[in-house]
């Protein structure tokens, strides 16, 4: 299935430009998705804005956008005035800077997408930026409209083409976890067994690994309930765990663990 372009513009570093498109690197098009439905009726339910107050309905002409800055009081901003915010990076990838490549703490990523060139003039100019930051071993950093919003974003090279990554804004990301016991000393024995247990459980990467089970259950049950148009049975609840009352010991639960896998079937490993 070819990708759907939904950004295009241009790429820019100094006086070297190039023509290029967008496309988001991830999709939720393969997840389940359901429509509300009257019960009684089965036709669907719409959802529609309505006046807190008076309850009736408000249409898309006359809705607009209010700040609060009080109890029922707002700073009323029109679309236009909206749109004016930023417009130097509605079209236009402009590279300001460049920081060291892994300098960034993944927790400011936001979502990837594919950068690629759009037309053959532009194929030398974008390779050119793209083998530039690979061989200095850096990211760019650059600001771009997406989303309604203007959004510093970071340009990787990846492969053949450039990632661009949203990052989260500044007061997105809270502040890690203050206080943590540095001074708890780790019983030799017990790390032992656990760097065990992690090489034991240690495979090669797979997508397999990542996949949603929840939403393959889904389409399993939609597809029987399709051909069958029988009241799907419900499904087993599963028994509650009873809780002792006590704490694990880990050396018990590694010891287990071990045990476990060493009657598990190995597979040979690729190298």
């Amino acid at each position: 299935m070819a990708r759907q372009t939904f950004w295009k513009g241009y790429l820019k570093l100094s006086l070297v430009t190039a023509s290029v498109s967008l496309t988001p690197a991830t999709t939720e098009s393969n997840k389940v998705r359901f429509h509300v439905l009257n019960r009684k009726t089965s036709n669907r339910v719409e959802s529609r804005y309505v006046d807190s107050v008076t309850h009736k309905a408000v249409s898309g002409k006359e809705q607009v956008k209010g700040y609060p800055k009080g109890e029922d009081d707002y700073v009323i901003l029109e679309d236009d005035e909206i749109e004016e915010v930023g417009l130097e990076s509605t079209r236009t990838i402009d590279i300001d800077t460049f920081v060291p490549r892994g300098s960034i703490d993944w927790i400011w990523y936001d979502k990837p997408h594919f950068l690629a060139p759009e037309d053959k003039v532009g194929i030398e100019a974008f390779c050119v930026i793209r083998e530039a930051m690979r061989a200095n071993n850096v990211v760019g950093i650059a600001r771009l409209v997406l989303y309604r919003r203007e959004r510093a974003v970071l340009l990787e090279p990846q492969g053949k083409g450039i990632i661009l990554w949203t990052l989260h804004y500044g007061n997105e990301v809270r502040e890690p976890v203050a206080h943590l016991d540095i001074d708890t000393k780790v019983d030799n024995k017990v790390l032992a067994m656990m760097k065990r247990l992690v090489k034991e459980e240690t495979k090669e990467w797979n997508v397999s690994m990542v996949q949603d089970p929840i939403q393959k259950r889904l389409k399993t049950m939609i597809r029987n309930k399709t051909k069958s148009l029988k009241q799907a049975a419900p499904a087993k609840k599963r028994p509650p765990i009873k809780s002792t009352g006590n704490v694990i010991n880990i050396m018990d639960a590694l010891k287990k663990s071990l045990a476990a896998e060493g009657e598990k079937p190995r597979s040979p490993r690729s190298h």
